[in-house]
């Protein structure tokens, strides 16, 4: 594959399926079908395992289809930057036309067919996250607000409860946790990344926190958000939806994320960002952790309650 400096246009090269498949961002795909699928396990009432999976490879491509929407419109600002500038738009193997086009039969796919086979209230919930995340979060947010990530963050907290409203055809408030979960995990989460690139998204004028207010003001709001999620991640449990076994777990769970703040809130300049890399790094395995533990307390969980009980 052909390399060049950022902000240099590539030769342009013939599109491969994984092109395409890439321009779906799977990496943040496979975080929306977990916490989607952890949305319609804990929620009450049955979905038919056909059914299920219908709708969670819905929710999927629509997740992919946010994604393409997203690279189509940014192949400008990508190239700028030395950890997008390989991406298929802005390396020339797929233009933005194509991008745009394909995102959009994707994103009309997912949501047909999760109304068809599923409900339309999932269906609805998910139209509305492709158009956040495409259109006010790419669109506006992003290149105009340093509050991009804290807004913008609602597209990505959403899956919990489409996978949830897909089982029940409603919403209650247990996704509603899950959602607030996500919703404030994802400041510190790109927060921590974008102490360690701020050069990137200056390179590209893009206003994240750290390149609008700095690094130290970032780094307290880093801290700040996870002393609000730590406590937040416990709701679930406090609000008897978990049981102690989950309650635990997260305790811990959002005690590290808070100390692994402390640490960014700590660091200085010279220290070259090796804590915020800490904490980026972390973030991921918390929020997989902790819809992990949901998953396994909602499988045990009870039983485990019952047999603790009786002794």
């Amino acid at each position: 594959m052909q390399t060049a400096a950022p902000g240099e246009p590539l030769a342009v090269t013939l599109a491969e399926p994984r092109d395409f498949f890439n321009l779906m961002k799977p990496r943040v795909m496979s975080l929306v079908i977990f916490t989607a699928m952890t949305g319609m396990i804990v929620a009450p009432g049955h979905l038919h395992p056909v059914l299920a999976f219908i709708g969670l490879l819905a929710i999927a491509v629509g997740a992919g289809a946010s994604g393409v929407l997203n690279m189509a419109y940014e192949g400008d600002i990508d190239a700028l930057m030395r950890r997008t500038a390989t991406r298929p738009v802005p390396s020339g193997r797929v233009s933005a036309v194509e991008a745009q086009s394909f995102g959009l039969v994707l994103a009309v796919f997912s949501v047909m067919v999760l109304g068809l086979a599923v409900n339309w209230l999932a269906a609805a919930l998910l139209a509305f996250t492709i158009f956040f995340y495409a259109v006010v979060y790419t669109m506006w947010l992003k290149r105009f607000t340093a509050q991009n990530i804290v807004i913008g963050g609602a597209a990505g907290a959403l899956p919990p409860i489409i996978g949830w409203a897909a089982v029940t055809g409603d919403v209650g408030l247990y996704p509603v946790l899950l959602f607030l979960i996500i919703f404030l995990w994802t400041p510190p989460h790109f927060w921590a990344l974008a102490l360690f690139v701020k050069e990137d998204y200056g390179r590209a004028g893009v206003p994240m926190l750290p390149n609008v207010v700095g690094d130290a003001a970032t780094r307290r709001q880093i801290f700040a958000y996870s002393l609000v999620l730590a406590p937040l991640g416990v709701t679930p449990f406090l609000f008897g939806y978990a049981t102690p076994f989950y309650g635990g777990a997260a305790i811990v769970l959002g005690g590290l994320f808070v100390w692994r703040a402390v640490g960014v809130l700590r660091e200085r300049e010279a220290d070259r960002h090796h804590a915020a890399r800490a904490l980026f790094g972390y973030s991921i395995v918390y929020l997989f952790a902790i819809f992990s533990v949901l998953l396994l307390d909602a499988a045990v969980g009870p039983s485990l309650a019952h047999w603790v009980a009786s002794r």
